[in-house]
């Protein structure tokens, strides 16, 4: 079950992953009173009959999964959107890629919380695959920002694959993200 909107992208992300994406960004903005957030990707995308199913949960490409009968990440970020009234835009295309931008209003109760953003941006940089994730986050009232790439962060930190460089970098995630936000 997704609880956080941590859950919503990690699972988001971990797809563009499995489609082979080479390049990956992520974006979290909060403006106007609404948290928008994309990714965007360059891997295999998605064909219009695909696309057309991807809102059904008991829809799978049955590729990335062989034994799995359902798929629930996206149906269920699209009803926790309609609960709340937030919005989504999906757009695909075979060896494109995909771009999934979506809302949630801040100001509902029921808009899910954030959940833990620096160790979901850890952790999508530690799965495995030959790949660059672009992490952008922005709060344009206050005018605070921060950004990052997976490359920049093995750069700094070294290979993140053991203890150290994990500390190290969850450290200095959760210094740009506290201290700013």
């Amino acid at each position: 079950m997704h609880f956080t909107v941590c859950d919503f992208l990690l699972d988001l992300t971990q797809n563009s992953v499995e489609a082979g994406a080479s390049r990956i960004t992520v974006r979290v903005v909060e403006k106007h009173g609404q948290l928008e957030i994309e990714i965007d990707d360059n891997g295999s995308g998605m064909d219009e009959a695909t696309l057309a199913r991807v809102r059904d949960p008991f829809f799978t490409d049955g590729v990335k999964h062989a034994r799995r009968k359902v798929g629930l990440g996206i149906p269920f970020l699209i009803q926790a959107l309609d609960q709340v009234g937030g919005w989504h835009r999906l757009v695909s295309a075979p060896g494109a890629g995909t771009n999934f931008k979506f809302a949630f209003p801040l100001g509902n109760i029921d808009t899910p919380p954030m959940g833990d953003l620096p160790g979901l941006f850890l952790s999508v940089m530690c799965f495995d695959g030959d790949y660059e994730l672009a992490v952008e986050r922005l709060d344009e009232a206050r005018g605070v920002s921060y950004a990052i790439t997976r490359s920049e962060l093995v750069g700094a930190v070294g290979e993140l694959t053991d203890a150290g460089s994990l500390i190290l970098a969850r450290e200095f995630l959760e210094s740009q993200e506290y201290d700013a936000f």
